[in-house]
């Protein structure tokens, strides 16, 4: 009766055990990064050891396996000594089954039920524990990884490269943003967006939002100086392109301000727009978003000229726009179109600018077209899909969406009428 109750208890106790790793093997992997990034910035140093211990992750959890593994080859070991002894023989076939369930019971399915929920209870106070023990099966652990690591190159299975992680970082990153949750469903919404755009910044590049050269005031250092005094007058912009001979040939910005000032210390006929022009920033089509704002923030500049691969003058990015692409329009009273530029309709259409950026327009209609290196305008997206260029009245769908071109001036597209139309993805011409 002395012995039985040994194994007993011993196999109890190793069920505990088992548990307890079970446990931590679920913390490991469920609990939250960024929760954890913050305790460790506070000071916690449990946190700091956890987050020490992810850069070799797949040996930790190596770790936990090993001896959970270990563990549970015990158990039914020592559960069959015990029922052969307890009811003989015939136990060899129930004793397995019956230990089987308390192993998925106890050891599986609790701890990590009540682990899943609050992976950090578990983690943090195992911390320096599971650090200790990863340590000290690490020549282990190392030997079974070199093993599992030929069998999986026999088997042509791939590891991810340092893209496809960061991509998956990425969308597990907008994940948590699409499950966060406030009081004000509008607020919440907005934060959604904002967050979601400072992700983006360093993907899509300046020509997606860049104000073409069709759409820039620009100016001809030749020109008379009472008329550049008109043109500046009636600009709405401080910082205006100046170019020679040729619009592609920028030579410089006008900054208005430095304009006034030379008017007001050298007079009108004095004035020589190149000494008091600031030097051009170029910048490539594709650069990316978050590299230009640092660029803005390094050179202490607003202002930037776009240009294409055969350094052809394309367009403009300022501060303020890549500021809008987080935060949506900013309007003020010198503004030349103080709207989005989408007009939604009693019937749940939009009347939309061709000019108006496709990233501006997902935002507006919650739509989801995507930008490419020849279409970063509505118009373009039109143009580039449907392969022609359409006249006014005819009606195209795309992604889901009907567009009828309302307004053209010469072959640019200049209003559009864009209507959802329900499970259909194709594009078709329909009129």
């Amino acid at each position: 009766m002395i012995s039985e109750l040994f194994y007993l208890t011993i196999v109890i106790a190793l069920l505990l055990i088992g548990s307890y790793f079970s446990a931590c093997e679920t913390a490991l992997t469920a609990y939250s990064k960024p929760k954890m990034f913050s305790m460790a910035q506070d000071g916690n140093k449990k946190a700091q050891v956890i987050l020490s211990l992810q850069s070799d992750i797949s040996l930790v959890l190596s770790t936990i396996l090993t001896c959970y593994t270990i563990l549970n080859s015990l158990i039914v070991s020592l559960s069959n000594v015990l029922c052969i002894n307890l009811f003989g023989d015939s136990a060899v076939f129930y004793g397995p089954i019956i230990i089987s369930v308390f192993i998925v019971l106890f050891a599986e399915v609790l701890p990590k039920m009540l682990t899943i929920t609050n992976p950090e209870k578990i983690l943090l106070p195992s911390a320096y524990f599971i650090k200790y023990l990863y340590i000290a099966l690490k020549p282990l652990n190392k030997v079974i990884a070199v093993i599992a690591g030929n069998i999986i190159k026999l088997i042509k299975v791939s590891n991810k490269t340092n893209q496809e992680v960061y991509k998956e970082s990425l969308d597990e990153l907008k994940g948590a943003i699409d499950l966060h949750t406030g009081r004000n469903l509008e607020n919440t919404k907005q934060e959604k967006v904002m967050l979601k755009s400072i992700l983006d910044l360093g993907s899509v590049p300046v020509s997606s939002i860049m104000i073409h050269r069709n759409n820039v005031t620009t100016l001809c250092i030749d020109d008379t100086i009472s008329n550049i005094i008109e043109k500046v007058m009636n600009c709405p912009f401080t910082r205006i392109p100046l170019w020679s001979e040729n619009q592609d040939n920028v030579i410089g910005v006008l900054h208005v301000k430095d304009f006034l000032k030379a008017i007001r210390e050298y007079g009108v006929d004095n004035i020589k727009l190149i000494d008091i022009a600031l030097k051009p920033c170029f910048i490539p089509e594709n650069k990316a978003l978050l590299e230009q704002l640092q660029s803005f923030k390094k050179r202490h500049e607003h202002f930037a000229l776009v240009i294409d691969e055969y350094g052809s003058f394309i367009g403009i990015v300022t501060l303020e726009d890549i500021i809008e692409e987080i935060v949506g329009d900013i309007s003020d009273e010198h503004d030349v179109i103080s709207t989005s530029g989408v007009r939604q309709q009693e019937d749940g259409s939009y009347i939309v600018n061709g000019s108006i950026n496709i990233r501006d327009l997902n935002r507006e209609i919650e739509a989801n077209f995507k930008t490419t290196e020849n279409a970063a305008t509505i118009a373009g997206l039109v143009i580039n899909t449907i392969e022609v260029i359409p006249d006014v009245g005819q009606a195209f769908i795309i992604s889901g969406y009907k567009f009828e071109i309302l307004k053209k001036n010469r072959n640019q597209i200049t209003l559009l009428k864009v209507t959802k139309v329900n499970n259909v993805t194709n594009v078709n011409n329909v009129q």
